[in-house]
């Protein structure tokens, strides 16, 4: 039964509006320092950086826990939470000294975060993008009969709570739908579903989430869930250490999975796809840590965590324009078509002073910088550090040569037949042998499709190597043979058209061992940082991929500038909802626990 949506989406926690106590600001500095969170002060994986030129301040986990809404409170939209919204002094200062150049490489979340508070806070800024158009739709991205196509259909989860306080701040028609629910399919039928928690009677979490889908388990037999309890106790424990995060991401998902007796029908009918969709990669080829990490945040640290909406349209016409609109307005410039291809080096100082970028047509241009944001993609970053040996002589960038990227294809379909789907947002298991993929109903979704005749399905294919080399009509096929398996009325149905997109390398491998490699934001070069998801060092969310994560290290990347530069305000930056108080005393339980334990004489330790 479908859910009526609702003007506006459903919210985030019911937080207060946006004032100094209620800002989690990054107060960067220079030098090298370990990581300091108020968020998280016993965090391994805090712990693990050694380096991260980041600080933040907040209560500690006991104190916050406090506030948490483990309880029958209804949580507001998003729309409504924060209503004063960020006053004009919390973001614009306005004070950059003028002649302060700031070169931001790449665009996405990452680098118009970035932009956008530097150039608020007076800064020259100009981002670079090899993109024609960035923050707009390609004009190569187009169907046999000319319809633009988007990349992808990406969420937008419970937690996004700064990507919501900057939709608002941009003053703009709210671009994105209620919560929706979601289906999982499998060759065998309909599996399971998750309905809207923040709709629900709220419980504390885990009891909340297994009282609510509790019914909706068609395929999973009770006795199979259960195995998933003992898995349970590794959130306690995987960022109790350094030594303790250090394990875990050296340790596979599926070895993880095998260590706590998950069955092997959860595993494959839930556990698989759910990762091969969220990580893009199956759990063989998984750090534990990083998708232990990713399910506390997307779905078990608080019975609302799941609840996810999507944008009416394309991010790009909805959100990135506006964005990028405002940058401009602020002054900050926005190139494309700007391939950066060296980064220049003062030998005395050891600081950037300007990159190089050319176009295809081979023209070059210089950009002087006074700091400079690296905002790319793990084969990006690559590809740059291959030609520039300024940057291939240091460890940090020498160790990104290690990280690798997966492949993903995005495809569209117009059918001649205006059809329901049982889900708006689906995933499926098992079609492809160790690849994901998940289908989306735009005409109910997006609003330009919603008059159109004819149905319109987006799909997606994530770690997809063995489906690239394919023709489009046979992976059109594919799309339309998944469709009619899960939703028989699509039979009928013809494709009028269709548009496949392919990516090569395209999204982070958060493969097992990989968290040392991963660079911190801070590098060698002491004015030149890095933002995007798959940085390390910033004890934010889930430490995978995120629109969430990548903005907010656009934030505290600018914020590491302004610090740097010693003019500005730091960009406020609303912190994760605390863990709920049963959770922070399991985890402080198992830490004297494991700590005694550790503390013990061991006869081994001198061999």
């Amino acid at each position: 039964m479908m859910l009526k949506a609702r003007p506006h989406p459903a919210a985030c926690t019911p937080l207060a509006p946006i004032n100094a106590r209620r800002l989690k600001l990054l107060k960067p500095f220079s030098g090298c320092s370990k990581e300091i969170s108020g968020k998280r002060k016993s965090s391994g994986r805090a712990a693990l950086v050694q380096t991260q030129a980041v600080a933040s301040t907040g209560p500690s986990t006991a104190s916050k826990a406090k506030s948490s809404p483990a309880s029958s409170q209804r949580p507001r939209k998003p729309e409504q939470q924060h209503k004063q919204g960020l006053r004009s002094s919390d973001t614009v200062a306005g004070n950059g000294k003028p002649g302060q150049r700031v070169v931001i490489v790449g665009g996405g979340w990452a680098g118009f975060g970035a932009a956008k508070h530097l150039s608020q806070q007076g800064y020259s800024v100009t981002l670079l993008d090899v993109s024609p158009n960035p923050g707009g739709l390609s004009a190569g991205w187009r169907t046999q009969q000319g319809r633009a196509v988007e990349a992808g259909v990406k969420g937008f989860w419970y937690q996004y709570h700064n990507i919501f306080a900057l939709i608002r701040e941009l003053g703009i028609p709210w671009p994105l739908t209620d919560w929706t629910t979601s289906g999982f399919w499998s060759p065998s039928g309909l599996t399971t579903e998750a309905p809207v928690f923040s709709k629900q009677q709220q419980y504390p979490t885990l009891l909340g989430q297994f009282i609510h889908t509790f019914p909706l388990f068609r395929s999973i037999p009770l006795a199979d869930r259960l195995t998933m309890l003992p898995l349970l106790y590794s959130i306690l424990d995987y960022d109790r250490s350094p030594a303790s995060y250090e394990q875990y991401d050296k340790m596979s998902a599926w070895d993880l999975f095998q260590r706590y007796g998950v069955s092997k029908r959860l595993f494959e009918d839930f556990l698989r796809p759910l990762l091969l969709v969220g990580l893009f990669a199956p759990a063989e080829e998984l750090s534990a840590a990083v998708v232990i990490g990713t399910l506390y945040f997307y779905a078990l640290a608080h019975q609302n965590d799941f609840d996810v909406c999507w944008c009416k349209g394309s991010v790009s016409e909805r959100i990135f324009l506006p964005l990028v609109d405002l940058i401009r307005k602020s002054g900050g410039k926005i190139n494309g078509g700007q391939l950066v291809t060296d980064v220049t080096i003062d030998s005395d100082t050891g600081a950037a002073t300007g990159v190089h970028a050319s176009t295809k047509e081979g023209q070059s241009t210089y950009y002087p910088a006074d700091a400079v944001i690296f905002a790319v993609g793990i084969t990006g970053m690559k590809k740059l550090i291959s030609n520039c040996p300024a940057l291939g002589t240091r460890p940090e960038f020498r160790g990104i040569m290690n990280l690798k990227g997966l492949d993903v294809i995005a495809t569209r379909l117009w059918l001649d037949q205006s059809l329901p789907t049982k889900f708006p947002a689906n995933v499926l298991a098992g079609f492809e042998p160790g690849v994901g993929g998940t289908y989306f109903n735009l005409s109910e979704l997006q609003d330009e499709y919603k008059t159109e005749p004819g149905t319109v399905i987006a799909a997606d294919f994530y770690h997809s190597n063995t489906l690239m080399p394919l023709p489009d009509a046979e992976i059109v096929a594919k799309v339309k043979s998944n469709l009619d398996h899960c939703e028989p009325s699509f039979r009928s149905a013809q494709v009028v058209d269709s548009a496949v997109l392919r990516w090569s390398s395209a999204v982070t491998h958060f493969s097992p061992g990989s968290y040392a490699s991963r660079p911190l934001q801070t590098t060698s070069l002491g004015n030149v940082f890095m933002a995007g998801d798959w940085v390390r060092g910033l004890d934010h969310g889930a430490n995978g991929l995120s629109q969430e994560r990548a903005y907010i290290t656009g934030l505290a990347a600018a914020n590491l500038v302004i610090q740097g530069l010693s003019h500005g305000v730091p960009a406020p930056i609303i912190p994760v909802e605390a863990d709920e108080p049963h959770v922070v005393a399991g985890k402080r339980a198992n830490q004297a626990v494991q700590g005694f334990l550790e503390a013990l004489p061991s006869p081994f330790r001198s061999l």
